[in-house]
């Protein structure tokens, strides 16, 4: 906790402090912006506080708190009319705690330098801007869903070039996305790619662009990537690769099959339409994305008494993930009533595991729309609603009853089980109406924003929620579990940027 404040406010006194003598003292060389979100949400059926699992149902009732804190330091000042060089600082810190509102209670432990980088202009070529640090980069998001299907280089520290002229913009960068990637078993992870967006008028936009990794071979470094030789697939999801190798070679514990090196590549793929200025429509995002997700690393086994390193490039070598959301934001009846309508679609396949419900192997459709009636210019009904489905493709995932662990064809209790319950998809809807109070005025995004709500989710899964029920049917378990297809919650909230 001191070592994390400390970062901080170190940090805090660089942005400040800094100032060459070349710089303009003027005092708007330094700024800070920020964002956050506070909430108390007293849930009475033994849930964590929020409506549902996560924001497929849209993100209102169903994120934490969080705050954000940018800071950017102007160390030569930028002239939009003129080419002359400029350079600027920029850091972001964010976190998802808030004292007494959640479990971390406000911990800088739950905070993170995400973004630290320097821009300077016109150096070499007019109209590039580089890019020294991270390099996190998108078109837009679904604000409904609070995700951002086109961004690239979220896991990426490097230099990047952009272009703007006009209607044009096109960005390349390269860098390691390594850290991000492995964290403390890190290894090298090369990462290029690059976008570009043309404005056509006033109406329409368009991008597209990708992002390449490349984990290169790298033979002696454990954490570069291997393969372990003849793992049966079942075997390394039971965790009994081992077990199973030592049945068959008893006595064979020193001639376990050793790994094999190799590379491992991945890549994402993102594209973007934008238009509005027709009739009621303000805006319409369209996003999609296609992502092969990088290869894991290895995994670790234990038995009679020894570890076991199962290297798993070639086992999580073929993941992918398609995405393709869209969110409409419509004027009705101006400063009287507005509306947002957004949709998700994903499609996600893992040709290596045919045979276990997982995430990797699913398909998820969502729709969500917000609806906004203003009364006065600062005080409005809110009023949203959401559907979702989310389906196992390789069988049960999901439990529809406390005693669904009888009624699976794999359950829990049946330790050679590669299901989870009775049903293959969860279908959850969702509705929130309240009050909210818009100080600066009109806009379903305006903010600050002060809410009263109240929340409900049904949905065919048990117990839809976080919670902390204990599943076990024992006899002997003290906390025995309840049905509850249905969760409420009423909600006091803040959301400001700044």
């Amino acid at each position: 906790m001191r070592k994390a404040t400390l970062a901080l406010a170190g940090l805090w006194a660089v942005l400040c402090l800094t100032s060459p003598a070349s710089a303009d003292t003027s005092e708007d060389r330094f700024q800070a912006a920020g964002y956050f979100r506070v909430m108390a949400r007293p849930d009475l059926q033994g849930g964590d506080s929020r409506l549902g699992f996560w924001n497929l149902y849209g993100r209102l009732l169903n994120e934490g708190p969080w705050a954000t804190l940018e800071l950017r330091l102007a160390l030569l000042k930028e002239d939009p009319q003129a080419k002359e060089v400029w350079t600027r600082v920029h850091a972001k810190i964010e976190g998802g705690s808030v004292t007494t509102a959640d479990v971390g209670n406000g911990s800088l432990d739950n905070f993170r330098l995400t973004q630290l980088y320097v821009q300077a202009g016109n150096i070499l070529l007019e109209d590039v801007t580089w890019q020294i640090g991270t390099l996190e980069s998108y078109f837009g998001d679904l604000g409904l869903y609070d995700f951002r299907p086109s961004t690239i280089f979220s896991d990426t520290v490097g230099v990047s070039a952009r272009y703007r002229r006009g209607p044009l913009e096109l960005l390349g960068g390269f860098g390691d996305a390594g850290f991000s990637l492995r964290g403390q078993q890190y290894s090298t992870v090369l990462s290029a790619g690059g976008t570009g967006r043309i404005r056509l008028g006033k109406h329409v936009e368009l991008g597209a662009g990708g992002q390449y990794y490349m984990e290169p071979k790298v033979e002696g470094n454990r954490f570069a990537p291997y393969y372990t030789p003849g793992v049966d697939y079942e075997e390394f999801l039971r965790g009994e690769v081992a077990q199973r190798y030592l049945e068959d070679n008893p006595g064979m514990e020193d001639l376990f099959p050793r790994p094999v090196a190799t590379s491992s590549t991945s890549y994402k793929l993102v594209s973007y339409l934008g238009f509005g200025g027709f009739g009621p429509l303000a805006w319409n995002n369209l996003f999609a994305s296609l992502s092969k997700v990088h290869p894991e690393n290895f995994t670790t086994e234990e038995f009679m008494g020894r570890s076991y390193s199962i290297y798993s490039t070639q086992l999580t070598d073929e993941r992918y993930r398609f995405d393709i959301g869209s969110e409409a934001q419509l004027q009705l009846l101006p400063e009287r009533l507005d509306l947002v309508v957004a949709a998700w679609w994903g499609y996600y396949v893992d040709k290596d595991n045919s045979i276990a419900a997982s995430d990797n192997n699913r398909t998820i459709m969502s729709t969500v729309a917000r609806m906004q009636l203003y009364l006065t210019p600062t005080t409005h009904l809110l009023a949203e609603t959401s559907i979702a489905s989310e389906k196992s493709e390789n069988g049960n995932a999901f439990r529809a009853h406390v005693d669904s662990v009888f009624e699976s064809t794999g359950g829990v209790f049946d330790n050679r089980g590669l299901e989870f319950g009775d049903l293959d998809t969860r279908k959850t809807w969702q509705g929130k109406f309240g009050w909210v109070l818009n100080p600066l005025g009109f806009g379903i995004y305006s903010r600050p924003s002060l809410r009263v709500l109240y929340g409900v989710q049904h949905s065919n899964q048990n117990n839809a929620f976080g919670n902390n029920f204990v599943d076990s049917l024992d006899d002997s378990n003290i906390f025995p579990n309840k049905e509850q297809h249905w969760h409420h919650l009423v909600a006091l909230e803040a959301e400001a940027w700044f």
